[in-house]
């Protein structure tokens, strides 16, 4: 239920500043405390795929040459299978030492050249095609990152001005069911504020609490969750598929009331 725009959140937010910072504090006045919770499940379109790259010589210039070679063909791969422009990052060149131990003493082994690329995808199945076509080896090393959704920041505020919104709503309810009004807010946060009543912040979830001793309780849900199914291929870990992720964002509000129509 879209009741407020992220924009008008934002603006009401910055009119009551003080507020948020009073997060944590109860009033000794008669107040409403509610919570508001907003959720949204959307499906991921960014699948992230990193490449690191090394070479070990003991003829520097041929370390050198062959971590080079490696990550143009990678490029080209990423460019073949539709990575993201914009996305596509290639660290500098490193050149170090390697060595490693023989009979408990260290031994030089050449020099190691080495780079990360990285690449997003827009979908499981370029990413899927990406993987197909590279082929790893002891100096060409692939992992995946979790899906993300390039909209999170944007739905996050979407999400937190419509649990605001549902915190207005549930006073003027809950306060025109016991006969009082509501005279101001007194503080808004998306944490759950610790308050004095035997309930700790972690475990209060859905509970609605009005300084006149009324209230009734609800279940634990007092933090911002994201949650989505981990998806991997049979063979080793590369992502094949897309599984949905959901976002909650929950603001706990706190109205000041006094008896009267």
């Amino acid at each position: 239920m879209k009741l407020l725009s992220a924009l008008l959140l934002s603006t009401t937010l910055a009119a009551v500043a003080p507020a948020w910072g009073q997060a944590n504090t109860i009033p000794s006045q008669p107040h409403l405390l509610v919570k508001g919770s907003a959720t949204r499940t959307v499906m991921p379109d960014r699948f992230t795929v990193k490449v690191a790259l090394e070479s070990v010589d003991m003829q520097t210039d041929t370390a050198r040459a062959r971590v080079q070679a490696n990550a143009e063909r990678v490029l080209q791969l990423f460019a073949q299978h539709g990575a993201i422009d914009g996305t596509v990052s290639a660290a500098n060149l490193r050149i170090a030492p390697s060595t490693r131990y023989r009979n408990d003493e260290e031994v030089f082994n050449g020099t190691a050249a080495s780079r990360d690329l990285k690449a997003e995808f827009s979908d499981a199945q370029a990413l899927k095609a990406f993987l197909g076509d590279l082929k790893a080896s002891r100096e060409v090393q692939v992992s995946t990152a979790e899906p993300t959704y390039s909209g999170e920041s944007r739905l996050r505020g979407e999400l937190k001005a419509e649990a605001a919104a549902q915190t207005r709503e549930s006073a003027k309810g809950l306060a025109g069911a016991y006969g009082t009004k509501i005279t101001g807010l007194y503080s808004i946060s998306d944490v759950a504020p610790n308050f004095a009543y035997g309930v700790q912040a972690g475990t209060w979830g859905t509970q609605v609490h009005d300084g006149f001793g009324y209230g009734r309780g609800g279940e634990t849900l007092d933090r911002v969750v994201m949650t989505g199914s981990r998806y991997r291929a049979a063979s080793g870990g590369e992502l094949l598929t897309a599984a949905p992720i959901t976002y909650t964002e929950n603001v706990y509000a706190i109205f000041l009331i006094q008896d009267g129509p």
